[in-house]
């Protein structure tokens, strides 16, 4: 039987290109329902149960109804930024709940950034220099005058990323990986792979 991936149907349509073209290219079909954790996940006999019993009624299945139905999912990050945001911005405490969903219903997450920074490794991102902490903006100050400041002073340090990251794998069982954008197909595919060698 041909792999089928499913992805969650909250990722960004038309942002996923490579991924789609890596699933074809290689004989997966990947289709879309939205999921409570992660971003693809394998469809298993347990997820195709629930989209036929859902279809017998008429109706669409909830991200909800997929819990129970895998045990590892791969959530995706297109860059370092939005990983940032995640975990040291606004959007930390939904990425946060996500985490403890996962870990409460022993669905181990991995969480993929791709980047092209050469980053591989949470150690990497020790002297990572974000670009942001250079970028500068014009501003006029009270005296009339223009000139250029910083941007993003309080940018997001890699050393302080790296920090945060190894609190949240220590308290919430998720885990960092980090890859090029066009290496992304292939490692979700053998990330959800472990789980059948297993």
């Amino acid at each position: 039987m041909a792999m089928i991936v499913i992805e969650d149907k909250g990722q960004q349509t038309n942002k996923h290109e490579l991924k789609h073209i890596y699933f074809e290219s290689h004989g997966i079909y990947w289709e879309r329902y939205p999921l409570p954790c992660g971003d693809y996940i394998l469809c298993t006999d347990k997820v195709i149960d629930v989209i036929k019993r859902k279809q017998k009624r008429g109706m669409e299945p909830k991200k909800m109804d997929f819990l129970g139905t895998y045990s590892i999912c791969v959530d995706t990050k297109k860059d370092i930024q939005e990983i940032i945001g995640n975990i040291c911005g606004k959007e930390h405490a939904r990425f946060r709940d996500e985490c403890i969903l996962a870990k409460n219903n022993d669905i181990r997450l991995l969480v993929l950034i791709e980047n092209e920074d050469g980053i591989k490794s949470i150690d990497d991102l020790q002297t990572w220099d974000n670009p942001r902490l250079h970028m500068k903006k014009w501003i006029t100050t009270p005296s009339g005058e223009r000139k250029r400041a910083l941007k993003y002073q309080t940018a997001t340090k890699g050393a302080s990323l790296a920090k945060a990251m190894r609190t949240m794998q220590k308290k919430y069982g998720v885990e960092f990986l980090f890859c090029r954008p066009e290496e992304s197909g292939k490692l979700i595919i053998d990330l959800l792979n472990m789980n059948t060698e297993e």
